[in-house]
């Protein structure tokens, strides 16, 4: 393992009014896991961006296997033996296993007509599926899969382009821990090989378990490089530059009246016999596997999902939600787990993104008074310390962190009182995952209610004051603060 297969020697990137990269520097070995650590907006998909040629530097030179290389595109990347496998899988759903693993790179019966020879497509999906101890059929559709399983595919899809680097971005952020395990055991054959990986992850507990090195970036540059077995806590102290003293705080607030009730909430397949309630100032998690029906309830009562069912009680008086917008006049807020797909408009500014759902307030008959609704966002922006060059800047050019806390502000915005979380923290670094945890707490001790979903444990656990279990649909088990286990919550969701 002390072959360098590849070295970044004082890489900079700089973009309008930010330098996005500082002369930075990383040097993976073969057969190794080099963690690459750091906030949101630290500069590890920049780098990596330029590393597969989806980004161009601006200075500096790469080296792969001893030579200088120049990548201008993606496709070259791939070519030399460089792969990333994204949070947000880019696979074909409608395709199989195997169509997805050799898409754009099928074997051709003739290569002068562009005939795919689909048979040969399934022999060595077999081959590579078996070499790697992946139980998943050829055949199979990508939209029959689980999260972890898509996961499995993506890697083997590297894999069969024979890369030497695999770049893995926040590959466990919505898997169970047998499925963690299952991959950090795929990671680890693949390491025998000679494979080598940039692994990034915000989930500090799995670095030492899966990780070999660690790499540190902090607005744009790199911190230091250091063993996997350097205590949490210096890790951290080296991302935020300052020493977080809870991970997970929580504050003690009054539970006051029921704010929302949810009775006899159906769907075909899916939900079953669903009741529950919230209180003011209460924070009720979600836990299940993935696919126990957690995001489908959190979509029905938000009338974002048809139902068979449901009877919606706010303050004590029913009232009829069929769509969004009626939940949204109810004060009824959601943030989707799919942020990019359902709680943005990516090309728009901060601004419009954040006043989106309260044009009303800022509107006199038919004119939007866009003055008022740039102040408005840029104490929003203030309050939760959001990274933007200012209110007009476009929302995908910010970081991942940055993108929820627009979607935070949008919310806060509407001035709703019953907030539903869908995994709130994923993809996000510590010290922000930290301050979303006090704005949580702050909306409870404001008197909102607050349901939490999460397939992060110690996060549910820590920061919820009763937890449901959901099972396939129904409510298996609740639990109050004092009683939950991670033992007992997993024991009802598998049963």
């Amino acid at each position: 393992m002390n072959e360098t297969i590849l070295k970044m020697e004082r890489i900079c990137k700089r973009f309008p009014g930010v330098n996005a990269l500082e002369d930075v520097s990383l040097e993976v070995k073969r057969g190794e896991v080099h963690v690459l650590l750091g906030e949101n907006g630290a500069g590890k998909s920049t780098l990596m961006k330029i590393l597969t040629g989806a980004y161009s530097k601006d200075s500096g030179k790469v080296y792969f296997k001893g030579k200088e290389i120049s990548i201008r595109n993606p496709r070259e990347t791939l070519d030399i033996g460089i792969s990333m496998v994204y949070q947000e899988l880019n696979l074909a759903s409608s395709l199989t296993v195997a169509e997805n693993i050799f898409l754009g790179n099928e074997p051709l019966r003739n290569k002068f007509i562009g005939v795919i020879n689909r048979s040969e497509i399934k022999e060595r999906c077999e081959k590579i599926l078996v070499e790697l101890h992946i139980s998943l059929a050829p055949q199979k559709k990508l939209q029959e899969l689980g999260v972890a399983q898509l996961q499995m595919v993506s890697i083997a899809k590297a894999f069969s382009s024979k890369a030497e680097i695999m770049i893995l971005d926040e590959p466990t952020a919505s898997l169970q821990e047998e499925e963690i395990d299952e991959l950090f055991s795929l990671i680890n054959k693949l390491k025998k090989s000679g494979v080598s990986f940039i692994y990034i992850s915000h989930r500090m507990e799995e670095i030492p378990l899966i990780g070999d090195r660690i790499t540190v970036l902090r607005d744009g540059k790199k911190v230091e490089t250091v063993d996997s077995n350097t205590p949490v806590e210096v890790l951290i102290r080296m991302m935020v530059g300052r020493e977080l003293k809870e991970l997970f705080p929580k504050e003690t607030v009054d539970i006051s009246e029921e704010v929302l009730r949810v009775k006899n909430l159906n769907r075909k397949n899916s939900l079953f016999n669903i009741n529950f309630s919230l209180r003011r100032g209460e924070i009720l998690g979600l836990a299940g596997l993935v696919g126990a029906g957690r995001t489908e309830l959190a979509r029905a009562i938000f009338g974002a999902e048809p139902v068979d069912s449901k009877e919606i009680y706010i303050d004590g008086k029913y009232v009829e939600i069929n769509s969004p917008t009626d939940a949204i006049s109810s004060g009824i807020a959601y943030l989707s787990e799919n942020r990019k797909l359902f709680s943005l408009a990516l090309s728009m500014s901060i601004f419009s993104n954040i006043t989106m759902p309260s044009l009303k307030e800022f509107c006199i008959g038919p004119v939007l008074r866009l003055r008022k609704e740039r102040e408005v966002s840029k104490k929003f922006m203030g309050k939760l310390f959001i990274r933007a060059t200012s209110v007009k800047q476009k929302v995908k050019f910010l970081s991942g962190g940055n993108q929820q806390k627009v979607v935070l502000a949008k919310w806060l915005c509407s001035k709703a009182k019953i907030f539903i979380f869908d995994e709130p923290t994923i993809g996000i670094d510590v010290g922000t995952k930290t301050e979303i945890y006090k704005l949580i707490n702050l909306l409870a001790k404001e008197g909102a209610g607050i349901v939490m979903i999460s397939s992060y444990l110690p996060e549910l656990l820590a920061i919820s004051d009763s937890i449901i279990v959901l099972n396939k649909g129904r409510i298996k088990k609740e639990f109050k603060r004092e009683e939950a286990t991670q033992e007992n919550i997993l024991y009802y969701a598998t049963v």
